[in-house]
């Protein structure tokens, strides 16, 4: 029996019997008294199991004083070290992308808890986030100050108003948008969103919304397969139909560095002579 199958054993004795002598511990788990006292340690240190030894009864309980509902109960979602390392390196990830400084605090909480089981004095995190960086080529040092507020309204899929500037002429404009889906885009954010007054599909880039407000009406749905074909079109956020086909050729030194590269779906790739591989 693992320790994960025995922590479960041992809270579910002391739940159905109350009071548990450490001899029926140690019989039913078919282990010694040194691994029970580990197992006891991880409930207590790591899970804050409210678990003390009554001495008048020499068995083991629940503190009576505490509710152990709320302050205690072991996860129903178990992770080996693998796992919950490949979750840490998620979150410091994330962490570095995140400069709206939305995602990062809602998943501290679970990163402690997966951090607690793995124990040890540094944090994989701390080593990780030494370990680990991204760099940021494109990023605006504009603030997303929508960002949360379109992002609630996206998940409650609700539609928006938005005072929104045009890059390329600096008009202002105010639009009712239903928000289909947030782009992240070479460092920046974008929302892929049905515009009302354009009636089509367009992409917003956030720091260029200005003013933001939900409205309580529903958006718009559209399909996965849409935003798909909307998405796909175009390189990268550029999206449009197609108008012509380009031809490039490539140096072999480059060829070769190229031909592993994908910068469109629908991209072929061949060699006129074997030596200068070309893209169109």
């Amino acid at each position: 029996m693992n320790q994960l199958d025995r922590l479960y054993r041992i809270r579910d004795m002391l739940q159905v019997r109350g009071k548990v002598p450490i001899a029926s511990f140690l019989q039913e788990l078919e282990i010694s008294r040194a691994t029970f006292k580990r197992d006891l340690d991880m409930l207590r240190d790591r899970f804050h199991a409210p678990i003390v030894y009554n001495p008048l009864e020499r068995a083991y309980e629940f503190q009576s004083s505490v509710r152990v509902g709320p302050r205690f109960e072991l996860p129903g979602l178990w992770f080996n070290q693998q796992e919950a390392l490949a979750l840490i390196t998620m979150h410091s990830m994330l962490l570095q992308l995140d400069q709206t400084g939305f995602i990062g605090p809602h998943l501290d909480p679970l990163v402690e808890r997966v951090e607690s089981t793995l124990g040890g004095h540094q944090t994989p995190g701390e080593e990780i986030r030494k370990r680990l960086r991204l760099v940021s080529h494109f990023r605006r040092s504009k603030q997303l100050a929508a960002f949360q507020q379109i992002g609630k309204a996206l998940l409650e899929r609700k539609q928006l108003q938005i005072r929104y500037e045009s890059r390329s002429t600096q008009e202002l404009s105010e639009r009712n948008i239903s928000p289909q889906r947030l782009v992240h885009y070479r460092e920046n954010w974008y929302l892929d969103a049905w515009c009302h007054l354009r009636q089509a599909l367009r992409s917003f880039s956030l720091d260029l919304i200005s003013e933001c407000k939900t409205l309580h009406h529903a958006c718009r749905e559209l399909s996965v397969q849409e935003l798909d074909r909307y998405a796909t079109a175009g390189y990268g956020i550029f999206s449009g139909k197609l108008k012509g086909v380009a031809r490039l050729r490539f140096t072999p030194e480059r060829a070769r560095w190229v031909a592993s590269e994908q910068w469109h779906p629908a991209h072929g790739l061949k060699s006129a002579n074997r030596i200068e591989p070309s893209i169109y």
